[in-house]
């Protein structure tokens, strides 16, 4: 008997674990859901343009044209703070989730891992309470610290994934963790629908329900992570606990992994493929709420409740998409969904602005093709990665995964500053989606699964 053979009939835990898995999905999409994708990016570009002295209508309909603010002597569009803060947040995690990913696989404490970086960004999401004023720096540095260790949390939570579901079930069990998280990120959004119909009928600001709902993201956060804790149980390190500094001893390993990756070429040129579309993904999600707000001109009443409609047909949508990789594969069933996106984002460039039914429309597309893209390209990256590497590899994976792409916003605020236009900003990000697609086709999946040692799924 092989050790992948024992190792499938003895250590790919219970449903009771896997469970406690799609929960930590359940509790994490509060943050990209409500924070990243909704309430902070109009909330602290408001307070940005205070800072930045944009305070007539007039101003603020025209983009605030020619007012700057100057964080560090640097001169910044107030509307392109935002993107600009998820693109920094990003360039940190470049240097921080592989290191937090090799820490994982040397430790016999990973879930105590989990918890730390879940705590510490829920902490940090909470602590937005105190965005008020021209408080934008102090924004900008929650954000970051906020979004590192989501990033951090989803490097551990992912390569947990390996080890609770064997190759031909693992399509279905990382597509049902996408779709309970979209579970989720809507049902808090559905209280944070009330919250804003509730507050204008009893006379509360915008400015105050999108704080709040900010904080009801952290709180969530903290709250259902309990649960994964409570389910999920630590395994020995595939090479043993190793002594000594864990910091160094990351590091040491990072090393390590970065160069057995040139051994993995073909594992190399599938990230390669998802960190470019990918980008591109996670670049539409965090600007779709001030692309409605700025350049549409619609209201918190319509946005909020067509990204919650979002939310519930990903859910679908992973589960659809799911399905179909077990006929056509995932790698065929991820270009489906790449066309789409093509689609969608053509079709964002074109809407009129004021007018709610084009956008509601253009929302129910993203929702049906949104989970299923991201759940598909995880458990596919998921069979190319060498046993006992998970969180190392999942790392590098996780630099360009929900909510933590930089090159797409940093893309996205330069042809605003440059054009002053959010349309022509929105269309900039075309490149990815067609460049990430091209660069999938080419990757011989089944191939690269063997050459990483793993048995590939029936169909890939």
């Amino acid at each position: 008997m092989t050790d992948t053979t024992t190792r499938a009939a003895a250590d790919y835990g219970t449903r009771r674990e896997r469970v406690g898995w799609y929960f930590y999905d359940f509790a994490n999409s509060a943050f990209p859901t409500t924070v990243i994708t909704v309430f902070l990016g109009p909330y602290l570009t408001s307070i940005a343009e205070r800072a930045a002295g944009c305070t007539s209508a007039a101003a603020v309909d025209d983009g605030c044209r020619g007012y700057l603010l100057h964080p560090l002597g640097i001169p910044v569009s107030p509307g392109s703070l935002f993107p600009y803060v998820v693109s920094l947040s990003v360039l940190l995690t470049v240097f921080v989730l592989p290191v937090v990913g090799a820490i994982a696989d040397r430790s016999a404490h990973k879930r105590e891992l989990l918890a730390a970086a879940a705590y510490v960004g829920a902490a940090a999401t909470i602590l937005l309470v105190f965005l008020t004023g021209e408080r934008y720096l102090l924004g900008a540095a929650l954000l970051v610290l906020a979004n590192v260790a989501f990033g951090a949390s989803v490097v551990i939570y992912h390569s947990f994934l390996p080890q609770i579901a064997e190759p031909d079930r693992r399509d279905a069990v990382s597509s049902i963790g996408w779709a309970i998280g979209f579970l989720g990120g809507g049902t808090l959004l559905v209280l944070n629908v009330a919250a804003v119909f509730v507050g204008d009928s009893a006379g509360w600001s915008a400015a105050e329900v999108a704080r709040w709902s900010i904080v009801s993201a952290g709180v969530w956060w903290a709250l259902f992570t309990t649960i994964p804790l409570r389910r999920l149980r630590n395994r020995p390190p595939r090479d043993g606990v190793v002594d000594g500094n864990p910091v160094r001893v990351g590091f040491r390993q990072l090393r390590t992994t970065l160069g057995e990756l040139r051994a993995y070429p073909l594992t190399l040129a599938f990230l390669g493929a998802y960190l470019i579309y990918n980008d591109g993904i996670q670049t539409v999600i965090s600007q779709a709420s001030v692309y409605g707000v700025k350049e549409l001109g619609l209201s918190q009443e319509v946005l909020v409740p067509t990204i919650l409609m979002v939310q519930f047909l990903a859910f679908g949508g992973a589960l659809g998409l799911g399905a179909l990789a077990k006929r056509i594969g995932a790698k065929r069933s991820i270009l489906v969904s790449l066309a789409l996106w093509t689609g969608v984002l053509a079709a964002a460039y074109v809407l009129p602005a004021h007018r709610a039914l084009p956008f509601i429309v253009l929302g129910g597309a993203i929702g049906l093709v949104l989970g299923g893209s991201q759940a598909l390209s995880r458990s596919l990256f998921s069979q190319l990665i060498p046993a006992g590497k998970e969180a190392e590899y999942f790392s590098l994976y996780e630099i360009s995964d929900r909510g933590t792409s930089w090159l797409g916003p940093l893309l996205f605020g330069l042809v605003f500053q440059l054009t002053g236009s959010y349309r022509s900003a929105i269309v900039s990000l075309l490149v990815f989606f067609v460049v990430g697609f091209v660069a999938l086709t080419f990757v011989p999946v089944r191939r690269a699964i063997e050459a990483a040692g793993n048995t590939p799924p029936r169909v890939v």
